[in-house]
């Protein structure tokens, strides 16, 4: 036995020097590039082609999930989107193509009260159909955007109304449903905040979605970041924008600020605050009960969840808000960028 062991090594050690060339160092260096490893499959092929539209126009806004105008018939709040491609900036000198609602990333903000009944007209100019989901509001299942499950796809130039009453209070988002790990990466995502029906009795100073995200850009293309060989990130975005474009947010020493905290990516961030710790105040969309809410200053946020965190601002001066998987803290390997922005107290 042990013999023919030996054997079959010494064929196969010859085979392989056979076949090998003279010089290894004049091999060069196999590396994966996006698609390469999707050839022979056209729908992975297609998931890491660059993310393209015929006459892509630069955005006309330069700050994405602003609220959403909307107007009342009948007793309900219509709001309008349109999916559409544009060249959006997330840094100075750094573009992307990116699929938007209304030309944004991310796309407007849709902030409603409970009990509200919503109607939301989504017309599709994109080269491609899409859907949507709202994630974490508890709608009708015709109105939940799984194509081909809940509802057909809406087609280019196609228009889709979906109607619900928005439920329950608390921080959400809405995002493609549609070839999701492409389309949600190029920008399809926005957030969607349901107020409680009584007022806040005590509401914070400052009270701010931050949705984060990931990027791919080679040799000018924008592609999906994805966890695949060949197709990771290398631009990280809060709202849009990687540092040192991301917005600084301004407050006064001794206000409390909320930042609901979103994770739209495919990359898990836990989000690290200097100088204050912050509490945890709702997770999903719920709130946490006072008894149980853990004071931290590090939160490691999971694609698709939602984390409000509350804090005071105790200390003047700006203080760095990033995420502490430090490659996330980078614009293409070179660091500071991505996922940082400034907490700026002041008296």
């Amino acid at each position: 036995m042990k013999k023919k062991i030996l054997f079959l090594f010494i064929v196969l050690t010859l085979t392989l020097s056979a076949c090998a060339p003279a010089d290894n160092k004049d091999v060069p260096a196999i590396t994966a590039t996006p698609g390469s490893m999707a050839a022979n499959n056209p729908e992975d092929a297609h998931m890491m082609e660059p993310i393209t539209a015929p006459n892509v126009q630069p955005a006309t806004e330069s700050i994405g999930g602003q609220p959403l105008k909307f107007r009342v018939e009948n007793g309900a709040k219509i709001f309008e989107l349109t999916t559409k491609a544009v060249e959006w900036k997330i840094l100075e000198g750094v573009k992307v193509t990116a699929y938007t609602y209304n030309g944004t990333v991310p796309g407007p903000l849709i902030h409603v009260t409970a009990g509200d009944q919503v109607r939301i007209i989504v017309k599709n100019d994109l080269p491609e159909p899409t859907t949507i989901h709202w994630h974490g509001v508890e709608v009708p299942n015709a109105m939940d955007g799984v194509p081909g499950v809940t509802q057909d796809p809406i087609q280019p130039g196609e228009t889709f109304t979906y109607e619900f009453i928005a439920k329950p209070a608390g921080t959400f988002m809405y995002h493609s449903h549609f070839d999701g790990d492409v389309q949600v990466g190029a920008g399809l995502y926005a957030p969607f905040i349901i107020n409680p029906k009584e007022p806040e009795a005590n509401p914070p100073a400052v009270d701010k979605p931050l949705m984060l995200s990931e990027w791919r850009i080679k040799d000018g293309n924008t592609y999906a970041a994805m966890p695949a060989s060949g197709m990771e990130p290398n631009y990280f975005t809060i709202n849009g924008k990687a540092f040192p474009s991301t917005e600084m947010i301004t407050v006064k020493k001794g206000e409390r600020v909320r930042l609901r905290l979103m994770a739209i990516g495919q990359f898990i961030h836990p989000m690290h605050l200097h100088g204050m710790p912050f509490k945890i105040v709702a997770t999903d969309g719920h709130p946490v009960p006072a008894a149980a809410q853990l004071t931290k200053d590090t939160i490691s946020i999971a694609p698709g969840e939602r984390y409000d965190i509350e804090f005071t601002a105790t200390e003047l001066g700006q203080w760095m808000l990033h995420c502490h998987i430090l490659h996330h803290t980078t614009n293409d390997n070179v660091e500071p960028g991505g996922l940082m922005l400034m907490i700026n107290v002041v008296e």
